[in-house]
């Protein structure tokens, strides 16, 4: 289901109202996958954060996946969808009959029949993959993928600020936490 262009524009925006409403990671990528479900009216919609060291797609928000299916394994990076993570955007049309899908069966028990895997960059950096799944296999139009990236972009830029807030928070904790230590020494003497 195609939707039109000036409504593309619109929930684009609403979209990245919502991301921009609020620093916390968790929530975020919550807005994100629930908001792409809904503006795609898609099966399911999952953000994963890549982890290079240990080489896994670590599951960090999703909308409309079981949990059964989310408890399936890990996502080894070299195994599912890898081109996604080298800056590729891939449809794969049809989950029983691409080798790039790592749990083929799972995800048609889970009623999943194509999957559209986007890289989500900061700064030129892979640091995830948003995946969109669908009941039954479809193509996306052009309008569709390119308010998908836009979104992906999006989310790239929200995570990133998400991460710098956290980061932030702490070192002004700790800065404070070292300032009252600092006094109650001066108050001891």
């Amino acid at each position: 289901m195609e939707i039109k262009e000036k409504t593309y524009f619109r929930l684009f925006r609403n979209i990245c109202k919502a991301i921009n409403s609020s620093l916390n990671i968790a929530e975020v990528l919550k807005l994100i996958t629930e908001n792409v479900t809904s503006a795609l009216n898609v099966k399911a919609c999952a953000i994963f954060l890549w982890h290079k060291k240990r080489k896994i797609l670590e599951v960090s928000a999703t909308h409309g996946l079981s949990e059964s299916y989310l408890k399936k394994g890990p996502l080894d990076a070299d195994k599912s969808i890898a081109e996604t993570l080298e800056g590729k955007s891939v449809l794969v049309s049809n989950i029983q009959k691409d080798p790039r899908v790592q749990y083929p069966d799972e995800a048609k028990k889970e009623g999943i029949a194509s999957i559209l895997s986007v890289p989500i960059s900061v700064k030129d950096q892979i640091i995830g993959v948003l995946r969109i799944y669908t009941s039954e296999q479809r193509n996306f139009s052009e309008d569709e993928s390119e308010f998908i990236f836009g979104l992906a972009d999006m989310g790239g830029i929200a995570i990133e600020n998400a991460r710098m807030y956290a980061h932030l928070k702490d070192a002004h904790e700790r800065l404070i936490a070292d300032v009252h230590q600092w006094f109650e020494f001066g108050a001891v003497r």
